[in-house]
């Protein structure tokens, strides 16, 4: 399900190309899970081991994380 969650977010990612020639991206709905990087393609690796790392946080903290289209990560208390 964590596998799932992680490829519809990636798939919502919006990059832009600023002045100097770097990418920023994020994820809309996902507060703090952004990257800024060189090239695209290492935008789009940094931005998916941020999504992975806000997770990790997310689960141990038992916060709720919002549904991304039709996926819902459920965290219960051990």
């Amino acid at each position: 399900m964590v596998t799932r969650y992680i490829q519809e977010a990636m798939r919502r990612a919006q990059y832009k190309k600023l002045e100097d020639g770097s990418y920023f991206g994020e994820i809309p709905g996902l507060a703090g899970v952004w990257a800024c990087e060189s090239t695209l393609a290492q935008c789009g690796q940094v931005l998916q081991e941020v999504l992975e790392e806000w997770l990790v946080l997310k689960i141990r903290d038992g916060d709720p994380t919002p549904r991304i289209g039709r996926v819902r990560l459920t965290i219960q208390a051990a």
